[in-house]
């Protein structure tokens, strides 16, 4: 499970049936492997309602709430309080770096597609770290060791006032990548580093986020009704393209949380399940 698989625009997206997610211990092991060792798994046919996401929950163990709820709705609102729901582009993020402890795994359900735009498109950020690393080792040090200021003020499932610091690039005692904090959304406009060292730091982000654009890592593609996109939260980069807006909701995704420490855990039971059996 160490061992990890990284990829660029040539992904091939790990696709499992959702079904035999729930029902089945062998493809519900094989999903936990492949999530953990790729970072994202298709999830193909589930049905085109609200709560597909509380069975996959109750299939680990339990979702994670937060202060969007324990699942929320992604699609255009008028009175927006983030701007995942608005039908404007979203650049790559990971999601909730102003929370300390991130949520580990993102659920994204797609219930209705719109006809044009609202591609998706994800990026492995443990591969981008590795490439920024080889060709600018000042640039990763830079990310990897400066603290940024997150903020996120609102009401949602409860009003909330959140602010927190993280490294982009959070890295373990080698030095290798192991978490990616990086979403411009919430990032605070309070910076409060020495004044030398703010263009350098702005060089690396630069770098770093044409990097992370660049046509050789991105990997593009569209979600169709009842599919389930679950990806690594703390490695997976994930955006999306804008669509056209109308007088009525064309493009709808539930989403939820799950923390790396209840997924890890199902993961094993499931092991000694599969193996016990054979």
């Amino acid at each position: 499970l160490s061992e990890r698989q990284y990829w660029g625009s040539d992904l091939q997206l790990p696709e499992i049936p959702f079904e035999e997610v729930l029902y089945d211990d062998e493809s519900a092991y094989r999903w936990l492997c492949t999530l953990k060792k790729v970072g994202i798994v298709l999830l193909t046919g589930a049905a085109t309602r609200q709560g597909e996401l509380v069975k996959l929950g109750h299939r680990i163990g339990f979702l994670r709430l937060t202060f969007y709820g324990p699942t929320w709705q992604v699609q255009d609102k008028a009175d927006a309080n983030n701007v995942a729901y608005t039908t404007g582009k979203l650049c790559f993020h990971t999601d909730y770096p102003v929370l300390q402890h991130p949520p580990g795994v993102q659920f994204l359900h797609c219930i209705k597609q719109t006809a044009a735009g609202g591609e998706s498109e994800v990026v492995d950020g443990f591969h981008v770290s590795n490439k920024l690393k080889e060709q600018n080792p000042q640039a990763y040090q830079i990310l990897s060791s400066t603290a940024v200021d997150y903020t996120d003020v609102g009401v949602d499932y409860c009003d909330f006032a959140v602010q927190c610091k993280q490294r982009i690039i959070d890295v373990d005692s080698r030095g290798q990548a192991v978490r990616i904090n990086y979403n411009n959304a919430t990032r605070d406009t309070v910076f409060d580093i020495p004044a030398e060292k703010v263009r350098p730091f702005y060089a690396a982000l630069k770098e770093f986020n044409d990097l992370l654009n660049s046509a050789e890592h991105k990997f593009t593609y569209k979600l169709r009704p009842g599919d389930i996109v679950t990806f690594d939260n703390w490695r997976v980069l994930h955006g999306r393209q804008s669509y056209p807006s109308g007088s009525e909701v064309t493009r709808h995704l539930e989403g939820a949380y799950a923390d790396w420490d209840v997924v890890m855990s199902r993961l094993r039971l499931l092991r000694r399940r599969v193996l016990n059996r054979d």
